[in-house]
């Protein structure tokens, strides 16, 4: 993945190196290191690509790049590029590029870019 992906937390930038990105019990954890901000509500946007991302809840997933694997959460919105796996969300509105896999919402709105 591209070495200069940016990630930005609830407003702090975080340099990474593309790898994943995991919300789990309000932790959020990129690349294997834990960067959960100071709040209860969490919102992710990240500017280039990155390998996978993963949260069992967030507010908004924003991805202007691509995802070389998943892009989930259990409630949030996601707005994403290209994703070579699949795109799920339980709760919200699913706003994406082409996908290699499924693309599902239970409660939200589907639109392919």
């Amino acid at each position: 993945m591209n070495a200069k992906t940016s990630i930005t937390i609830n407003g702090v930038t975080i340099t990474s190196s593309g790898g994943s990105i995991n919300v789990i019990n309000g932790r959020v954890w990129i690349d294997g290191k834990d960067v959960t901000p100071d709040a209860k509500n969490i919102s992710i946007v990240v500017h280039g690509d990155v390998g996978m991302l993963s949260a069992d809840g967030c507010n908004t997933i924003e991805v202007a790049g691509s995802v070389g694997g998943d892009v989930s959460t259990q409630s949030g919105d996601i707005k994403c590029g290209d994703v070579t796996g699949s795109v799920s969300t339980m709760s919200g509105d699913v706003r994406c590029g082409s996908v290699g896999g499924s693309v599902k919402t239970m409660s939200g709105d589907i639109v392919r870019k």
